[in-house]
């Protein structure tokens, strides 16, 4: 499991000064990002196109649980649930100070070539990361 922190900023939220509904999508995909940058041990992208792959998402889910307001800080634990044949899974878990969950989400990742943009077997590099991580 990887934990990231990431701040809520005041542009992040509506005049109500609760984090707009689409930022929360965006902080479980930088969360994700950060993971994959950690266990590729650089900028993620950039990592997977040095690799030959690129992981457009193919599903994801997210459900709210508790406001979250400006300058609040989310834990967001990342962890792999899932590895298939040409896919990978990321289940979070975002928490406010006091160990609140706040919201989780469930992300599939698909692995194409970045040649030609077809569907690949995770890359076996790829696949012992995630196994380890999980």
């Amino acid at each position: 499991m990887i934990t990231v922190k990431r701040r809520v900023l005041f542009g992040d939220c509506d005049p109500a000064g609760i984090v707009y509904t689409p930022r929360y999508s965006d902080f479980a995909l930088e969360a994700t990002h950060d993971a994959m940058a950690a266990l590729l041990d650089g900028p993620a992208i950039t990592r997977m196109k040095q690799l030959g792959f690129i992981t457009p998402v193919r599903a994801f889910n997210l459900e709210f649980l508790t406001p979250v307001t400006w300058d609040q800080e989310l834990k967001i634990q990342v962890s792999v649930s899932d590895i298939g044949n040409h896919s990978f899974s990321f289940r979070l878990e975002a928490f406010l100070e006091g160990g609140v969950l706040a919201f989780t989400a469930n992300i599939t990742y698909v692995t194409l070539s970045t040649s030609d943009k077809v569907k690949i077997s995770l890359p076996g590099h790829l696949r012992e990361i995630l196994v380890q991580a999980g």
